[in-house]
């Protein structure tokens, strides 16, 4: 049989506590009460009891806010109850928080929970661009409508409100804005804030209330050079010595996105293996993986030609990457309505078209591992074993020549002179 514990009085209590002295002391009667004594200043009563076989420790106000006399009052009442009805006060307490914590998060407007998320992929995005883009995209769309309603309060219709006025002549933005928003309200599933179906689901819940995208908004390809032009293109191209016409030359030779030939590092280049390897962080997509590029020799002279005045291969006067518009406006300030991305589809119809430009029949998966377009089975095990590197470098090769052939109508500046 336990010991019982001595019956302490307030004077006994009080000279513990200013004892100075850290520890549980038992204050008797009660059987598990006790005075918990944190130095210099800080004393709480503990209950020690056994509820459905499990031991648990039940705080019961501090010292002296709770004197002697009511801390063993409520201690012999709550030994009582948990007796007679198994009630459990530690339980209770925590359902109590819960619920004061669900409540909290009910006041959540869209606003504040959409700010958390933009944070959050702030940390994935690849670019400060990228940020931008989203944190405007809610700032014109979404907040207008549903910016200051609670989180629990928007539904279907509420998602339709934000979607209604754009989705017809900018579906492409609608459609992506819908997206984000559903990721906004998966996290407030994921956290308890909202406990319906996702208002912002397309397939069961938008689905039955818009129109499909594709009905609504054809698709709109990037405007891409015929491929015969190519040959005139480069000729042109050659004779400009702005950056940004260097930066296409790259991005051409190795059909490249804006971003990759933009960002290109000195340190990416491997020029004893004639290698531009990419790392996955500046790829695109949702799951990016490195990429290597054979380099041609037309593109190895290139970057022999270029002062190495930073890290990056084409730095701006400002020392930073120079911006999608400055590379984009070069096409047309050379005569040609095509874009930056659109001299890729250019190189993907150059290489469909072996006959047609007397090169070598190209497999379309080693035309797809160029473009570092990873959407099929046999490219994904290719890049996973990073096979067909030389055959990629006979592709860039050839490439490379076809830009370069001869155009006779274009005379190039120093032969000129």
């Amino acid at each position: 049989m336990p010991k019982k514990a001595a019956e302490l009085k307030d004077k006994e209590v009080r000279s513990i506590v200013n004892g100075g002295q850290k520890g549980i002391f038992p204050v008797g009667r009660i059987a598990g009460l006790s005075i918990q004594v944190t130095p210099p200043d800080a004393a709480s009563w503990i209950l020690r009891t056994v509820i459905n076989g499990q031991r648990k420790w039940i705080g019961l106000g501090s010292y002296p806010e709770v004197t002697l006399s009511q801390a063993r009052e409520e201690a012999g009442e709550l030994k009582r109850r948990i007796k007679r009805d198994g009630y459990d006060p530690v339980e209770e307490r925590q359902q109590r928080r819960s619920e004061a914590k669900k409540e909290r998060l009910k006041t959540y407007t869209f606003k504040k929970l959409a700010l958390e998320y933009v944070e959050k992929r702030s940390q994935e995005f690849k670019t400060e661009q990228q940020v931008r883009k989203l944190t405007n995209m809610l700032d014109n769309y979404a907040y207008p409508h549903i910016g200051d309603m609670r989180i629990a309060d928007i539904d279907l219709n509420g998602i339709k409100s934000v979607l209604d006025p754009i989705w017809a002549i900018k579906t492409e933005t609608a459609n992506r804005l819908r997206i984000y928003i559903g990721h906004v309200f998966d996290m407030a599933i994921a956290r308890g804030i909202y406990t319906e179906l996702n208002p912002a689901r397309w397939d069961g819940g938008l689905k039955t209330l818009l129109p499909a995208p594709q009905k609504v908004s054809k698709t709109q390809h990037h405007k891409a050079l015929d491929v015969e032009l190519m040959p005139e293109f480069w000729a042109k191209l050659k004779q400009k010595e702005w950056l940004g016409a260097k930066v296409l030359q790259f991005g051409i030779l190795t059909a490249t996105r804006s971003a990759e030939m933009r960002g290109a590092l000195w340190s990416e280049i491997n020029f004893d293996e004639k290698i531009w390897h990419i790392p996955a962080k500046r790829m695109k997509g949702e799951n990016p993986k490195d990429h290597n590029i054979p380099l041609s020799t037309a593109a190895i002279d290139l970057l022999h030609a270029l002062p190495r005045e930073s890290e990056l291969i084409f730095p701006s006067a400002k020392g930073t990457a120079l911006t999608d518009a400055t590379v984009s406006k070069v096409p047309k300030r050379i005569g040609y309505d095509v874009t930056t991305h659109g001299f890729r589809s250019t190189f993907k119809d150059w290489a469909r078209q072996y006959v047609k430009f007397a090169h070598q029949p190209y497999d379309d998966d080693l035309t797809e591992l160029a473009l570092a377009h990873v959407n099929n089975d046999s490219t994904r095990a290719a890049y996973a074993r990073n096979a067909l590197l030389e055959e990629r470098r006979s592709l860039m090769e050839e490439w490379a020549q076809y830009c370069r052939k001869r155009f006779t109508n274009v005379v190039e500046i120093r032969e000129a002179k």
